[in-house]
């Protein structure tokens, strides 16, 4: 595949005028926008329209005047055209228009009432819903109400109202299923609905279950077509229409295929036409196969015709190009692969869909894959036929202007032939999103990628100790681990993990007793699995018994087990099965080198671990063969198939991701634990007034850090401000502990690391000392300094770091680690995406090679452990809700047996939007 020079596809966010475009029910594609005065005429013209029955149901009665003044509202209260989002965010009134090939067939608008209605702390706003007769019981109103959700809580509402009859059954069960906690008051004919706009985990499980109707709805004419065009299939070898042509014709597609091609009326014995339009019917997909210029007409043309989905294959799209690609198969509903990519199959005996240019067919089977390149997806297909897996259905990404693989992942979880997902992404549209549908995936089949781009050195974000750390690298792992992919580092690790995940039962640990028929085998195996963090527990005296009782003599039964060069067939099997069912050991792994004393080429023994007893063993069972020549293969056995690897390493790789996926599946979905003692809206005052002052953005002073800190109740030391060396000296005298020390830092705005410039002195004691340290920083950096920060000097405890770096495509991430100087030097540290849950907390914190300090490993006793949880919930829950926030350094934070304390912390701000990443948005360029 050639790069391409279009902009890449970014995450489903607005644009600037509001507008982004979404999935009904049945897979439709409608425009959402926000609605502007001159949208006057036409929101009246939908409710003059209305059925006097939907009309009672709007307005309470079936009356022109009320339709007029319901235009009206909007006429003189919504914001005109070309409105900033900023310049029109707090509004009391917004509206917004759902479209379908530029008809309106709906409107959902709210109004925040007076402040003396709602509650203290509250903003309440009332919600009127509407939609054309024709389009009811589609999901319209849904998917109004799911975005001006989003909207009003970006505003700062907090709780919607909205008065309906009591015959209006349509409209309150929209309400109730929306996912939202909701109230009902009954007052005679009519009903008060109070809908709470907190974004629940329920709410976004209800979010995630509409949008995953309406995914896999749309994505029937693309992996399930009935009709194929192929659009550029030409009429002499070499190109490669005519290559996907060719292999649709050949791969047994059960469906009608036509070509297009001005120039030939047959192509491959399939009847070609001239255009798009003089086809006998309107096909299902198409597959563009023209030069990139062409890309933009063709796409429009198919549109217009009434295709329902484009696989573009070709490549070199400029922006404006791309733009019109995207522009097509929105206007249209037109879901798209690609472009730039190898193509698509789908191996279910119903179909039978090869719309690629490989050079062989996918072989059938059980895996779902899906890549951005398009080598990388010939190298996978190439790989599972080797092993006999075969795919269910494969998808070439390439640019991902639209189709994603969260769109694949929905698909596969529910198509009734994948049990295993193979993913190779280069980028991440929606990173949130993707992680919340993994997570849920994942429990019903595994997901296996290979993590891309890891040599990147990282952002060049203010370095910060925060920042400083967190590399793309670590943010991709994070969101990994999250969601339970098991993530690779190359294409062979991968159908490595694959080979055993596919054939195998889970570890439910990671016990691993090696066998082998040569002691220099099982060292290496051995190794191995100890560098994958992987143990070899002892064998007990009972099981060594019952092993040696069925070895040659001369074996040993400690762990590795040697079984000797004179072992028998029989012999071998009977010494798995009996370490498999002791109970003793999670797997098994048997390495073997052929000797001429059992067979010349090892087969006899090979057979030990294939013809297993009847019934299938429970433990896991994986082989290292060291003279196969094939890196990975699957060896036939009575009951399943038996993964065999050609180097020990490969072995216990894939063990290792074996167990880690059986970790994880053991482990119940983690919650969001609920925070008392948080103040977000005196926060998000605080930034408001910071970026009103500093529209730029930038570092907080210590007081402004020292106030966010306490709206989330983040515990801090004690500190003073001080402008001169009198008023140093007065907070020295305040603030000085039992000890008499204290400690003066030195601030100006961008000062990052202040013991690389020396720019604090310690253990000061009297005033003195505390004049003679101030003058000393004001000499040295008067022209910089602001002010010193005046602090008891801490007791001694376990210095520790916890920060966020708010990234623009991931969100926040949380950082936890080694604290103090060596926090950059001794990169010890782990990464979690906020929002974090107790699982997420607890891995944090263990994750550190320096956590065993944390539970007392030296003699200090276990820290406040709880109080270290809650300061990285905090910090996660202040991430999420201030989206503004572009990283937090707290460095170093004291963790001591009775309490946690930050003791110096670094704030950056910068102007920025609230997105959400879970409203359901079709994705749209750069």
């Amino acid at each position: 595949m050639t790069g391409s020079t279009a902009p890449s596809a970014s995450a489903p966010r607005t644009a600037a005028d509001g507008t982004t475009h979404a999935l009904l029910a049945d897979g439709t594609t409608i425009r959402i926008r926000c609605a502007r005065p001159a949208d006057h005429d036409v929101v009246l013209r939908l409710y003059e329209e209305m059925a006097p029955e939907y009309q009672r149901f709007r307005f309470f009665v079936a009356s022109p005047r009320s339709a007029a003044q319901a235009a009206a509202r909007l006429r003189s209260r919504a914001a005109p055209r070309g409105a900033t989002a900023s310049a029109a965010g707090r509004s009391r009134y917004h509206a917004l228009l759902a479209e379908h090939e530029d008809h309106l067939i709906g409107i959902a608008e709210y109004e925040v009432t007076g402040a003396d209605s709602s509650p203290p702390g509250e903003v309440t706003a009332e919600i009127a819903l509407a939609v054309a007769d024709r389009w009811h019981h589609r999901g319209v109103g849904t998917l109004l109400l799911e975005h001006l959700v989003s909207a009003a809580r970006a505003d700062g509402v907090t709780t919607f109202t909205a008065d309906a009859l009591a015959q209006n059954h349509e409209v309150l069960k929209v309400f109730a299923d929306l996912g939202l906690s909701t109230a009902r008051r009954f007052e005679g004919n009519e009903v008060r609905c109070v809908v709470r706009l907190d974004q629940t985990d329920a709410y976004l499980t209800s979010v995630e279950a509409r949008g995953r109707t309406a995914d896999v709805a749309s994505l029937r004419p693309l992996l399930r077509p009935d009709s194929v065009v192929v659009i550029g299939a030409g009429s002499k070898p070499g190109s490669v229409g005519r290559a996907v042509l060719r292999n649709l014709c050949t791969g047994g597609f059960h469906g009608r295929v036509f070509a297009v091609n001005p120039h030939a009326t047959m192509v491959l014995g399939v009847h070609a036409y001239p255009r798009v339009g003089s086809l006998p019917q309107v096909p299902d997909l198409a597959v563009l196969a023209v030069p990139a210029e062409r890309v933009p007409e063709v796409a429009e043309e198919c549109g217009k015709f009434g295709v329902r989905a484009l696989l573009t294959v070709s490549s070199g799209l400029d922006a404006s190009q791309a733009r019109g690609l995207l522009d097509a198969c929105r206007t249209h509903g037109m879901r798209l692969a690609g472009p730039n990519c190898l193509g698509l199959a789908n191996t279910e005996q119903r179909v039978s869909l090869d719309a690629t240019f490989a050079a062989t067919h996918p072989a059938p089977g059980t895996a779902g894959v899906g890549v951005q390149s398009g080598g990388v997806g010939i190298a996978l297909l190439s790989g599972l036929a080797r092993l006999g897996v075969g795919v269910s259905s494969f998808v070439s990404l390439g640019d991902k202007y639209d189709v994603s693989g969260n769109d694949l992942l929905q698909w596969w979880e529910g198509d009734g032939t994948t049990d295993l997902a193979l993913l190779h992404l280069e980028s991440f549209g929606n990173p949130r999103a993707f992680s919340r549908t993994a997570r849920r995936v994942t429990r019903k089949l595994p997901i296996l990628t290979v993590d891309a781009g890891r040599t990147e050195a990282g952002r060049s974000a203010a370095a910060s100790h925060t920042a400083a750390a967190a590399t793309r690298t670590m943010t991709r792992r994070a969101l990994f681990t999250q969601a339970g992919i098991t993530a690779t580092d190359s294409v062979s690790e991968l159908l490595d993990a694959a080979a055993l995940l596919h054939s195998q039962p889970l570890p439910t640990g990671p016990r691993v007793a090696v066998v082998t028929n040569a002691g220099g085998a099982g060292v290496l195996a051995a190794d191995a699995c100890a560098e994958a963090g992987l143990r070899l527990p002892s064998l007990d005296a009972c099981l060594i018994d019952d092993v040696l009782d069925v070895l040659p003599d001369g074996a040993s039964a400690t762990n590795p087990v040697d079984v000797t060069a004179a072992v028998s067939e029989e012999q071998l099997r009977a010494c798995v099965d009996r370490i498999a069912a002791s109970g003793c050991v999670d797997a098994v792994l048997v390495a073997l080198v052929p000797t001429a004393v059992a067979a010349a080429t090892g087969d006899v023994l090979v057979r030990s671990l294939t013809h297993a007893p009847d019934r299938r063993r429970d433990r896991t069972v994986a082989a290292v063969l060291i003279d196969q020549e094939q890196p990975v293969r699957l060896l036939p056995a009575a009951t399943g198939t038996v993964p065999a690897y050609a180097e020990p390493q490969a072995a216990a790789r894939a063990l290792a991701h074996a167990v880690e996926r059986g970790r994880w599946l053991a482990r119940p979905p983690g919650t969001t634990p609920v925070l008392t003692d948080v103040d977000t809206p005196r926060a998000r005052a605080a930034v408001e007034a910071y970026l009103d002052r500093n529209p730029e953005g930038g570092w907080l002073a210590p007081g402004e850090c020292a106030e966010l800190l306490d709206c989330y109740g983040i515990p801090q030391l004690p500190w003073a401000w001080a402008e001169t060396e009198d008023d140093a000296v007065l907070a020295a005298e305040q603030l000085k502990g039992p000890d008499g020390l204290v400690v003066l830092k030195a601030h100006w705005p961008g000062l990052l690391h202040k013991a690389e410039q020396r720019a604090l002195h310690l253990d000061l004691r009297g005033d003195a000392q505390v004049r003679a340290a101030f003058r000393d920083l004001e000499t040295r950096f008067g022209h910089l300094m602001t002010g010193v920060v005046v602090q008891p000097l801490a007791a001694r405890g376990t210095e520790v770091f916890a920060g966020v770096v708010q990234d623009e495509i991931f969100g926040p991430l949380v950082l936890f680690g080694l604290g103090g100087t060596a926090t950059e030097v001794l990169a010890d540290h782990a990464a979690r995406l906020a929002p974090l849950t107790d699982h997420d907390v607890h891995d944090l914190i263990t994750a550190p090679r320096c956590a065993p300090l944390l539970f007392g490993r030296g003699g200090g006793g276990p820290v406040d452990l709880e109080g270290l949880e809650q300061l990285l919930l905090r910090l996660s829950r202040l991430a999420g809700d201030l989206p503004q926030l572009a990283e937090a350094d707290l460095n170093p934070v004291l963790a001591r047996p009775e309490r946690v304390t930050a003791l110096d912390t670094r704030i950056r701000l910068l102007p920025r939007r609230s997105n959400d990443p879970y409203l359901r948005q079709l994705r749209r360029l750069r």
